[in-house]
């Protein structure tokens, strides 16, 4: 009798997960409210593994290099030489995991691309020369790219227009709360187990993602087992007002993308804006170490500080987008007003760096505020651009744009970084003009090459 118990149990539990809905078709009862945030929250949670993988050697190279023979005056060339060919790897991964996301869905394309990156940086651990970190480096690039471009067509999925942007602030949050939790926790493994148990520890976390990525995020919103009926309908009613106000989507090639001005606006300011951002991603521990003379300890207690300014400016640039687009007004305007507002603070905090930067050798504090208003800026700003293929483009063209701007924007990266090594042998002062002159570039191109038309 014990078994007809157990499944009789079973049946009851069965017949209390699936109902029959109104055409009379069985689906599961099992309701999750608000689905598409833990998505989002996924995503975020992503982004900060992918920051924290990335940024390991950032913050370890000031005091690793001589493992590998490298004298004090060729650390930063080195660093440089091997930020290339991650940079190098990304802009190509940026337009080929567009078109992934775009082939399989975001779900499946995440998926590949957190395993590669994961099993990159644990290869990191193996490195034996510069070259051979240069050759995982190369990897880790191809496979972090997919990050991007998943996350902005997940959100265009999962989001209509005017919570777009505070979905892709969340998401990006992410990618400063990663940096944030990169600091401490880099440092102590570091000074616990050395550089090598460090990379190798990283490496379990993507892994572990994958669980409740693949759990949770079973389809999309139209078809979704665990979506409730009215979330379904709020995302699904504002796709359908988009798509009733153009033709029905046309997936374009590269070729045709770049005909749209709408593209090489989106190309060309992220070619000028995210190099400011990667600066510091890249740079920071080393300048704090150069100018400052920190340790690794110290590194852990002040870096993680301009992040999470970061962080607070992504979601704020969001909220701040999304409140106007509540209000009647266009998205595409409402993301270039949050544009204009991120660049402002970026030029004025930088150019102040620049001006005192000598005065700022005795005040530590002040110059790590300057940076954190700049890095606070820069998230403010880049939710909003990176929302707008969104918002611009439908369909199976979003994740093809946003790997496109992607792309430039390591191409513009990578020439700041081959830059740095020249310009900072005896000050820091030409790093911040540098950065300084390229924000109110990248913003006259978001402003006067792009349109307000859609693209069907």
């Amino acid at each position: 009798m014990e078994p007809l118990k157990i499944a009789q149990n079973t049946a009851q539990t069965d017949s209390l997960l699936r109902r029959p809905d109104e055409s009379g078709v069985t689906r599961p009862a099992f309701k999750i409210k608000g689905l598409r945030w833990y998505i989002v929250g996924l995503v975020a949670l992503a982004t900060i593994i992918n920051y924290i993988d990335r940024g390991a050697i950032n913050f370890m190279w000031p005091y690793i290099y001589k493992d590998f023979g490298i004298a004090d005056a060729d650390s930063k060339s080195a660093l440089a030489f091997i930020t290339t060919f991650f940079m190098v790897a990304y802009a190509i991964g940026q337009t080929v995991t567009g078109k992934l996301m775009d082939a399989i869905g975001t779900r499946l394309g995440m998926t590949v691309s957190i395993i590669g990156w994961s099993i990159s940086i644990a290869l990191h651990a193996l490195a034996k020369s510069i070259l051979s970190f240069s050759v995982f480096r190369f990897l880790l690039g191809i496979s972090e790219a997919g990050n991007w471009p998943g996350a902005t067509k997940s959100n265009a999925e999962w989001f209509p227009a005017k919570e777009r942007a505070i979905a892709q602030g969340i998401f990006g949050a992410g990618a400063s709360m990663g940096s944030v939790v990169a600091a401490p926790v880099i440092a102590s493994l570091y000074l616990a187990f050395g550089w090598k148990i460090t990379f190798a520890s990283i490496a379990i976390l993507g892994i572990v993602w994958i669980i409740p990525w693949l759990l949770i995020n079973k389809h999309t919103p139209d078809k979704h087992p665990w979506i409730t009926k009215e979330e379904q309908q709020h995302i699904l009613d504002c796709h359908a007002d988009k798509k009733n106000a153009v033709p029905e989507a046309t997936v374009y090639t590269w070729k045709q993308l770049l005909q749209f001005k709408n593209t090489w606006g989106i190309i060309s300011s992220r070619f000028f804006i995210d190099p400011v951002w990667w600066l510091f991603v890249t740079w920071l521990p080393t300048f704090l170490k150069e100018q400052y003379h920190f340790d690794m300890k110290q590194i852990g207690a002040f870096a993680w500080v301009p992040y999470l300014f970061a962080a607070i400016g992504g979601l704020s640039g969001g909220f701040f987008s999304s409140y106007y687009i509540k209000r009647g007004m266009p998205a595409a305007t409402a993301r270039k007003r949050a544009m204009a507002i991120g660049s402002i603070l970026m030029l004025v905090s930088l150019i102040c760096v620049a001006a005192y930067l000598d005065h700022l050798k005795d005040n530590i504090s002040l110059a790590i505020t300057l940076i954190s208003i700049t890095l606070f800026g820069f998230q403010f700003l880049i939710n909003n651009l990176q929302t707008l293929p969104g918002d611009y483009f439908n369909g199976r063209n979003v994740g093809t744009v946003a790997g496109m701007g992607g792309t430039a924007a390591v191409i513009g990266t990578l020439i700041t970084t081959w830059i740095v090594p020249v310009i900072t042998r005896t000050s820091y002062t030409s790093f911040f003009i540098m950065g300084a002159a390229m924000v109110p570039i990248a913003w006259a191109c978001i402003t006067f090459i792009t349109s307000k038309k859609s693209i069907e």
